[in-house]
């Protein structure tokens, strides 16, 4: 797990060293282990290494081949190296270290480009070729390690994060204001069927599940390797029983690390299936480098008491529980860092919770962290993904059976089932009805009109807006609306949340239900294997039986790491927020109607309405143009205060990177 940036000259152009210099010292977060580089003429490649598989500097990188003309940089873990190190040396590659990036170098030198769809795993890499003159890239099939890219001119920028292309010296920063329109009109973030812009204006992400390659001319050609469109067949007998094997084996390909290894527990499903397997195996000496006890951070705000179901995984599992205890007011003085990190809002202050519990496994010294991200959006976990599941049954003619399921899921919730049957009726008519376009224009019309009638921002925000017009309609089939939460929202938005939140404290996050394994059977599997009656992910539920404790198991409700922000906004951060809109900033700022959302903000505090989610966006969004004024300064880790700069960060140099064009508010 590690970081890297790069720069590709075309043309005749020459790369810049000093440039990947400074794009590379801003992610020391991401590898405070060990850097290296790589310079050409026309290539040049930083790096930054967090070392987790073999920890000799046999495992350094960049990575050269035993001729020195193939280059790797490869940010990520794939799981699977120990079987593909045995394959590759039937083939007669010899190895020199016990890590994967070896044999990453070695799978490309062998299939090429054909390595992609052998390798399980989640990264993000850069291969130059100087046999061919050309630079390979990819980024795992869920976008699970991150990858961004910006040209200008004859020259690709490439890195880890944002802010490494922002320290080349070469961004000259614009704010792409159609997005920052969309986040604070409605909510959205890293939302992929806009395409894969990002919060500064010309630097995009490398799409999931592609993979690149710019050759001598400056040609760049870019292609999906793998999709959810087309996956291979996999034929089931008992799906429980196989979707149980894949997991555990999952978790299993997860362990493999030579440091030590915990889990993010909280009182739901998903983590408490993967603690409970990591048990297991240990339990069964499968994994020898779970030091004992197993290791687990989970925070639980007073107001959302999941005390009891955790108790019964620690009693099960022995896990070693560590608690993260964070106040409101902490996470208001922390906001700033976390942004820092991420270098684009987040969707809720449950990310800054995320921040906090990495923070404390980076404490204990635990640098591999297994999280149960993606369970939500591949088995269908959210609660609206039952309105899909009825809607497809109707949808199907099949009446009697949307009535048992509504029946069923209403014995076990307090909503009356007559009601919840009329509503699916008239949700699958208004659906139906939006297959003729004046009916689609009309309410499309409408929402944009709600939208731009937002009492609180100017016309500096509306009327960036793009329009509903553009969006393509929606397939509200369940199976669609799983694909469209994986690869266009809100799983991009969590993966790059649980990304940043890691690595900024040097930690890795694995994910074992986004094994693509696991994915492609659950895609394959009837609806009835994901939702059935009240139940959701219910192949897992099958999957676990008898595994975890039966109370976790039965669970209707959904929590995650759920913080209560109503609250706060109406008492500790209630000051706070109203001293931040008093600020002369916030008065310039010409996209505010302050006195609106001071308005807003009393109500709220005063229980006539919830506007958290609307505070929040805004309070961010004050903090990311504060980070504009201040933005290339360096922390160094925990021990360091930020923005602090650390003298070690290259060696004896104790410097300042150069300072970046400050951001232009360009409306686009």
């Amino acid at each position: 797990m590690c970081g890297f940036s790069a720069m590709i000259a075309m043309n005749g152009a020459r790369v810049d060293p000093l440039a990947v210099r400074r794009m590379t010292r801003v992610l020391y977060h991401r590898g405070p282990d060990s850097r290296g580089s790589h310079v050409t003429d026309h290539v040049a490649i930083g790096f930054r290494r967090l070392a987790i598989l073999d920890l000799s500097p046999a495992g350094d990188q960049p990575l050269l081949s035993d001729d020195g003309q193939v280059v790797l940089a490869f940010n990520g873990e794939i799981y699977n190296h120990k079987e593909l190190r045995h394959e590759l040396q039937s083939l007669g590659h010899t190895f020199r270290s016990t890590g994967d990036t070896e044999v990453l170098l070695h799978a490309y030198l062998q299939w090429g480009r054909d390595c992609l769809p052998k390798l399980n795993g989640m990264w993000s890499f850069l291969i130059h070729d100087r046999r061919k003159g050309t630079v390979f890239g990819s980024r795992d099939r869920f976008g699970v390690k991150p990858m961004y890219r910006y040209r200008k001119g004859d020259h690709i920028f490439i890195s880890s994060e944002i802010k490494g292309i922002r320290a080349s010296g070469y961004y000259e920063s614009a704010a792409d204001w159609s997005l920052i329109s969309e986040f604070l009109l409605r909510g959205r973030l890293d939302v992929m069927s806009r395409g894969a812009e990002s919060f500064y204006a010309g630097i995009e992400q490398v799409p999931a599940g592609a993979a690149f390659e710019v050759d001598p001319a400056g040609r760049l050609t870019e292609w999906r390797y793998w999709s959810l469109d087309d996956l291979p067949p996999m034929e089931t007998d008992d799906p429980s029983q196989r979707f149980f094997e894949l997991f555990e084996d999952a978790v299993r390909l997860r362990l493999r690390s030579d440091v030590r290894v915990g889990v993010a527990l909280s009182g739901g499903l998903d983590s408490t299936s993967i603690a409970a397997v990591m048990a297991d195996l240990r339990a069964r000496d499968d994994i020898t480098t779970i030091a004992p006890p197993l290791f687990a951070v989970s925070y639980m705000a007073p107001e959302y008491d999941e005390s009891s179901y955790i108790a019964k995984t620690v009693r099960q599992t022995g896990v070693e529980l560590h608690r993260v205890h964070v106040k409101p007011a902490d996470l208001w003085a922390d906001l700033e860092r976390v942004l820092w990190y991420h270098d684009e809002p987040v969707h809720s202050p449950a990310a800054l919770v995320g921040f906090h519990v990495f923070r404390v496994a980076a404490e204990c010294g635990v640098r591999v962290m297994l999280s149960g991200q993606g369970a939500d959006e591949t088995i269908g976990g959210y609660p609206y993904f039952f309105v899909h599941h009825w809607y497809t049954l109707l949808r199907a003619g099949k009446t009697e059976e949307c009535w048992r399921e509504i029946n069923a899921y209403c014995q076990h919730s307090a909503e009356n089932a007559t009601a919840l049957y009329r509503r699916a009726l008239r949700h699958f008519a208004q659906t139906e009805m939006s297959r003729v376009s004046a009916y689609r224009h009309a309410a499309r019309w409408r929402q944009a009109r709600e939208l731009r009638g937002n009492a609180w921002f100017t016309d500096e925000i509306t009327q960036q807006l793009q329009s509903a017009d553009a969006r393509r309609r929606e397939d509200r089939k369940l199976q669609s609306a799983l694909k469209q939460a994986v690869e266009v929202a809100p799983l991009p938005l969590y993966l790059r949340v649980e990304d940043r939140n890691s690595m900024a404290h040097s930690v890795e996050a694995r994910l074992p239900f986004l094994d693509y394994r696991l994915v492609s059977l659950v895609f394959q599997l009837s609806d009835r294997w994901k939702l059935r009656g009240p139940w959701s992910k219910f192949v897992l539920r099958e999957a676990v039986k008898g595994k975890i404790p039966e109370e976790v198991r039965a669970r209707g409700d959904k929590m995650g790491f759920p913080v209560p922000a109503a609250q706060w906004f109406r008492n500790e951060l209630y000051t706070p927020l109203q001293d931040m809109l008093a600020s002369q900033a916030v008065r310039e700022r010409g996209i505010y109607n302050v006195d609106a959302i001071r308005k807003g903000l009393d109500l709220h505090r005063d229980g006539w309405i919830d506007a958290s989610n609307g505070l929040f966006n805004v309070a961010q969004l004050e903090s990311w143009f504060g980070l504009q004024q201040n933005e290339m300064a360096i922390p160094a880790d925990d021990a360091v205060p930020y923005p602090a700069v650390p003298s070690s960060i290259e060696d004896g140099e104790t410097s300042r990177p150069a300072e970046p064009t400050p951001l232009r508010l360009e409306r686009r």
